[in-house]
């Protein structure tokens, strides 16, 4: 894989890369191991794994392939050159209401796959929806997804508090029976109207608390623009509602609402209609600090792993076994038991870039041979 630094996330970073044997351009995401024990991101980057390895859709950034090494946990996903929604917002782009109902149509296709797989995403926002050249939507980072089944509830106070639905502020103060899929789609709806007004349906920030926000939702209004169609704004208001119960939450309630009555679903799956906005093919969208912070602030800097790495495997090949990681050699493969979960990565005995990565999967053992891990 070549490097070239793409952007940065809340935790881990992207960038393109390209697998030498067949030249195919994707996305990888790395995040550091001891920053990972460090700030108890190890939980949420185990689930996510295990939740890309089940997972495939047309409006989703699939994973292709994930590996590791002494310091870095990778993983493979699609390339999408147009760049994010927050992104074009941040570049003053004026988003027509095409764009935005095809937006909504993709991504209740998406949400609807994945409420059939159990998996509640927790963090629908302009940031993770990635467009493709076409100007398709794509959802990505799960990160802080879910799985609930057999009715279960998630009762977790996560996500990005503009785009969190009140149930999970209530159920966070409250206890009470928690919350499930309904979530997804008040952050489809607060993502909506943001994209088409230029701002959210409530001024709500990071700062803000809980206990204040349960309060906004049941004293403020929703202020919509009196331009909009009014079938629009009805089918607004269905995501924007309140009570979960009451609020559309699956494909189904989305066929009902007359603004999508014209819609040919089956045309929308299969990346048929036209986008009502195609990021320009000329230009890399994305900012292009993250590349300068990558090579110049960066301590350990992704185009230095290689001789960093080499040196630091002459300066402990005499102490293998004081060694961080316990390894066990299966055939061609290298087993690295680093989490205290059953998804376990397996690559290639040969690391860094210069080696094709190939076979890269997850398996799953009835039991775990090896349970090390020294910080």
């Amino acid at each position: 894989f070549i490097p070239l630094h793409l952007h940065k996330l809340n935790f881990g970073k992207v960038c393109i890369v390209q697998k030498r044997d067949t030249e195919k351009m994707y996305a990888m995401k790395y995040m550091n191991k001891q920053q990972c024990i460090e700030r108890d991101e190890v939980r949420n980057v185990f689930r996510e794994l295990e939740i890309l390895q089940e997972i495939e859709h047309v409006f989703l950034v699939n994973l292709w392939y994930s590996f590791q090494d002494e310091e870095d946990m990778f993983m493979v996903v699609d390339l999408l050159l147009g760049g994010d929604l927050r992104y074009h917002l941040q570049q003053s782009v004026q988003f027509g209401e095409d764009a935005v109902k095809l937006y909504l149509c993709e991504m209740t296709l998406a949400l609807d796959y994945l409420q059939n797989q159990h998996i509640i995403h927790r963090d629908v926002k302009p940031d993770n929806i990635l467009l493709d050249e076409q100007g398709h939507a794509h959802l990505t980072d799960f990160n802080i997804a879910t799985i609930i089944k057999d009715g279960e509830r998630a009762t977790a106070l996560a996500g990005t508090k503009p785009y969190m639905a009140p149930e999970i502020f209530q159920s966070f103060i409250s206890g009470g029976t928690g919350y499930a899929f309904e979530v997804d789609w008040w952050s489809l709806g607060v993502t909506a109207f943001e994209v088409l007004r230029g701002w959210r349906p409530y001024d709500i920030h990071a700062s803000n608390s809980v206990e204040s926000l349960i309060q906004l939702f049941s004293t403020v209004s929703v202020q919509y623009n009196p331009a909009w169609p009014k079938d629009l704004v009805s089918l607004l208001r269905k995501l924007l509602t309140v009570n979960p119960e009451h609020r559309f939450s699956s494909l189904s309630d989305m066929q009902t609402s007359p603004y999508l009555a014209d819609v040919n679903w089956d045309a929308v799956y299969e990346k048929k209609m036209e986008a009502g906005f195609v990021p320009n093919k000329g230009r890399l969208h994305c900012d292009p600090t993250f590349e300068l912070e990558e090579m110049i602030l960066e301590s350990r800097p992704l185009h230095k792993k290689k001789k960093r790495l080499a040196k630091n495997r002459s300066r402990d090949n005499s102490k293998d076994s004081q060694s961080c990681f316990l390894v066990v050699v299966f055939g061609q493969y290298t087993f690295c038991p680093w989490c205290f979960h059953h998804a376990l990565t397996f690559t290639r005995m040969e690391t860094g870039f210069d080696h094709t990565v190939a076979s890269l999967s997850f398996f799953t053992f009835k039991r775990l041979i090896y349970h090390y891990l020294m910080l």
